[in-house]
C-alpha cells in the first residue's frame, strides 16, 4: 500500500524526543531531500534514522535503512514497520537526546513506538 500524505508523531522518552513522519516516496533522491528537511526542522537532533520501501518500473521493491549512527539499528527496526504494515514510503524518526542512555532495547522501542504512531496517523487519516 502506498502512503499518500505524510503523517507525523512526536514521542518523549526519558527526556529525549523523537519526531517521526512517514511519507510518499517516488525516488531515492527523494530521501536525500526528505532527510535534508529533516536536519533543517531537527537542528538539535544528533540521529535521523530511516528506512524506505520503493517499487521500481519491474515492480520489485527495493528496501534500504540506515541507522544514522545511533545505537539498536532503529532503522532496521522502521523498516520492518513498513514492511509489517506492507506500506511503499519514507519512515524517518529524528532524535533530540535528553540527557539520558536508553540502551540498546530503550531505543529500538522508542523508535519503534514514535515510527508506529507516524503509521498510526498515516493509517487513521484513509479510514
Amino acid at each position: 500500500m502506498l502512503i499518500r500524505t505524510p503523517a507525523e508523531f512526536a514521542l518523549t522518552v526519558e527526556r529525549s524526543r523523537f519526531y517521526a513522519l512517514v511519507a510518499p516516496l517516488a525516488s531515492p533522491a527523494d530521501m536525500e531531500a526528505l532527510l535534508k528537511t529533516r536536519r533543517r526542522d531537527y537542528r538539535k537532533a544528533v540521529h535521523h534514522c530511516w528506512g524506505y520501501r520503493l517499487r521500481d518500473s519491474s515492480g520489485a521493491v527495493a528496501e534500504v535503512s540506515k541507522d544514522d549512527g545511533e545505537v539498536g539499528h532503529p532503522g532496521r527496526v522502521l523498516l520492518e514497520l513498513l514492511r509489517k504494515h506492507d506500506l511503499e514510503g519514507a519512515l524517518v524518526v529524528s532524535r533530540i537526546f535528553g540527557g539520558v542512555k536508553l540502551g540498546v532495547g530503550g531505543v529500538s522501542r522508542a523508535f519503534r513506538d514514535a515510527g508506529q504512531g507516524a503509521i498510526n496517523a498515516a493509517l487513521g487519516a484513509r479510514g
